[in-house]
């Protein structure tokens, strides 16, 4: 039974990982703010999705939400 060999790609583009990098230097600056209400963000969960959104609309290489 042959090897798959797995592929190389990035999963996430060089624009995207600027991005992340942004909002977690702005979460640590505590000067990063979620969406509607405003308020500072303290996860670092949080501070990536919000990185990989801004990214997402700016068109960058990003993979597709996983919406269950």
């Amino acid at each position: 039974m042959p090897v798959k060999k797995k592929s190389k790609k990035r999963k996430y583009g060089k624009a995207a990982s600027k991005s992340v990098e942004r909002a977690m230097h702005k979460k640590k600056r505590g000067t990063l703010k979620s969406g509607r209400s405003g308020k500072t963000v303290k996860s670092r969960k949080q501070a990536i999705a919000i990185g990989l959104s801004e990214a997402r609309k700016k068109g960058a290489k990003v993979p597709k939400k996983n919406i269950k």
